[in-house]
């Protein structure tokens, strides 16, 4: 009987799970396969495709275009990921633990950026960087208007004006992330710090730091995925100019399947993005992971 009753609720509990796994399989597993099965295909999408072998795999890695590529979102990470975890943990350490007036509206306003689609985000902050946009003439109010540009027609510029908008839109993120893990953290610890003599600093660094490690690593790899995979802003703000400063791997992959007719040439530089972010992220998580 007890084997009927556990074989039932193992039956019960696949019932739970099989539509969640379904959707899953039908929408991520059995893409990524059949955009394998395509890099091994010569097709332009139309004409009977012909095998390939690893020949398109071959072309992307010899193609310089793909390195500069690379070089471009690891250039991004800087901004999308570690200067949003850092603004992050700064403002979780200026607001947790003090109740003021308006503080969830300063709460939303951060975070307001993650629920904006990021087609809108890219095309306000395209016109706020342009010629007449805002942040030239505020330039101009405080008599800095030699400064003024075009910031993401600039050729020197271009790639950290597109990481500024990554920064402002990730900050908020990292920082409810981290103010939904310090509280968390036994509010005892806090006091014994404070008999110890720890100032506020030293709490922060001692006992702050060490209860959102599992926060700033999910941060981590967020965020890092965001830089690597980033296409929407890119293609939105830049569309990977100018003259190919703020090209990056998925604007790549579009060009190819889209513009060239290229899909087995698009779809093996899908699979080598996947292995980047892959690599990427599982070194983030080796890095950050407790070694209590």
């Amino acid at each position: 009987m007890a084997h009927d009753a556990g074989r039932g609720r193992r039956v019960r509990g696949w019932l739970y799970v099989l539509p969640g796994l379904a959707v899953y399989l039908g929408f991520a597993i059995w893409p990524a396969l059949n955009t394998l099965r395509l890099s091994l295909l010569k097709w332009d999408g139309i004409l009977p495709a012909t095998f390939a072998g690893l020949d398109n795999y071959v072309e992307i890695i010899q193609d310089p275009a793909l390195y500069e590529a690379i070089l471009h979102s690891l250039v991004l990470i800087v901004f999308f990921s570690f200067i949003p975890i850092c603004a992050g943990l700064l403002m979780t350490a200026l607001l947790m633990g003090r109740v003021r007036r308006g503080m969830t509206f300063f709460r939303i306003v951060f975070f307001l950026p993650q629920v904006l689609p990021l087609v809108a985000v890219g095309i306000t902050w395209r016109w706020l960087y342009s010629e007449s946009g805002v942040v030239n003439q505020l330039l101009d109010l405080v008599g800095l208007g030699a400064l003024a540009r075009s910031w993401l027609g600039d050729y020197g510029l271009a790639l950290v004006a597109l990481g500024l908008i990554g920064t402002w839109v990730m900050s908020g993120l990292c920082m409810m992330l981290f103010l939904a893990g310090a509280q968390k953290i036994d509010p005892s610890l806090y006091e014994a710090a404070t008999l110890d003599g720890a100032g506020s600093y030293r709490q922060f660094r001692h006992v702050t730091l060490p209860g959102v490690r599992k926060e700033i690593t999910i941060a981590g790899v967020i965020t890092t995925i965001a830089a690597l995979a980033s296409f929407d802003l890119v293609f939105v703000t830049t569309n990977g100019g100018p003259a190919g400063q703020t090209n990056v791997p998925a604007l790549l992959v579009y060009r190819l399947a889209f513009n060239e007719g290229d899909i087995g040439g698009a779809s093996a530089l899908a699979v080598v993005l996947t292995v980047l972010v892959v690599a990427v992220v599982s070194t983030i998580r080796y890095v950050t992971r407790d070694r209590g």
